[in-house]
């Protein structure tokens, strides 16, 4: 039996990649990797995305982060910023990894391996902007830079970069943590060179407020055509991938294709649109293997059925539908199971 596809499209990866870039310049694009580059398959897009010009890789895990390099080979830089245990740090510094660091125990952890091993590290220290996952908080930060400076000296670490996480909750509340977000890069100027890398913001934050870019922006979703839940669609970008699979039985009034809960496709999805060759149909129930479509004029066996995509044969976006059961476009895409095949075309 055919096994349900995700298509996805290197054309419209870069196409997506240019419009970002135009849109955030002169900061530079960190195309985000995390959940294996949002469910679409990891080496690819870290093939496509070194073809289209992306310089930084955001890659979340040192293991992630380690199966980047081996693909980028010399070329690129990659950022992992999860907290790693030390074998994770001696994989990222014997792979030219550089590393986020958000507490001071793991800055610890990071020197006394940079000094055991004998490879400096390239660290981008966190400062805590109010979203509170971790960072330094702000009247730790002047000791900690104290802290680094000393580790510089002895070679065991280089200070490139500066970043945090935005809440995103309000204008307002953006606004402070930019505040304290250039406090922390001012403090970190008075005792050395401040950082090449200052990176505060993600997708949404970095399309819509300029002021808000940093000399790097950290961007996912929207380089795979993930639009913000509940957000506008975006100028120039469009999803990258779509999923289809194939009619198995004909009945009367409806039909059944070869994808259910087992291939990751949430219950809850019932009632959706989906694609057909006739235009949008109804979704009409998620069992574990086989789902129900309403059927439409001449439906056979061996048809194509898009469950989301760019809407060319009526479906629904990964977002939208995303939206209709209460999560983020994201999550549609990342919780697809091993039964679904992937498949890069043009």
């Amino acid at each position: 039996m055919t096994r349900p596809e995700l298509r996805v499209s290197t054309r419209r990866l870069s196409l997506n990649i240019a419009a970002v870039r135009d849109r955030i310049a002169p900061s530079e694009l960190m195309m985000v990797l995390k959940d294996d580059a949002y469910g679409h398959g990891l080496t690819w897009a870290v093939e496509a995305g070194l073809a289209a010009g992306v310089g930084w890789f955001g890659a979340y895990d040192v293991r992630s982060g380690v199966r980047a390099r081996e693909i980028l080979g010399a070329h690129g830089r990659i950022f992992s910023w999860v907290t790693s245990v030390d074998h994770e740090i001696d994989e990222a510094l014997r792979h030219d990894i550089d590393l986020g660091v958000g507490s001071t125990e793991y800055l610890s952890a990071i020197i006394d391996r940079a000094a055991a091993i004998g490879i400096r590290a390239r660290i981008h220290l966190k400062i805590d902007t109010g979203l509170h996952r971790n960072g330094m908080l702000p009247e730790e930060w002047e000791q900690t830079i104290d802290d680094v400076r000393r580790a510089e000296e002895d070679g065991a670490v280089a200070l490139v970069g500066i970043w945090s996480h935005l809440a995103e909750a309000s204008d307002e509340e953006d606004d402070q943590a930019r505040r304290e977000f250039l406090h922390a890069v001012e403090v970190s100027g008075e005792t050395g060179a401040i950082p090449d890398a200052l990176h505060l913001t993600a997708s949404a934050a970095s399309w819509w407020r300029p002021e808000l870019r940093g000399t790097v922006s950290r961007i996912g979703a929207f380089c795979y055509g993930i639009r913000s839940a509940d957000g506008p669609d975006l100028e120039g970008i469009a999803p990258v991938a779509e999923l289809s699979a194939t009619v198995t039985a004909v009945h009367g009034d409806e039909v059944a294709v070869g994808i259910g809960s087992f291939d990751g496709i949430p219950s809850s999805l019932a009632a959706s649109t989906v694609g057909t060759p006739a235009g949008g149909r109804s979704l009409l129930s998620v069992g574990e293997t086989t789902s129900r479509v309403a059927s439409w004029p001449g439906a056979a066996v061996g048809d194509s059925v898009w469950i989301f995509g760019a809407g060319d044969h009526g479906e629904s976006s990964a977002t939208t539908l995303a939206e209709s059961i209460d999560t983020v476009g994201e999550e549609i895409l990342t919780r697809l199971t091993a039964r679904v095949r992937r498949v890069v075309v043009d």
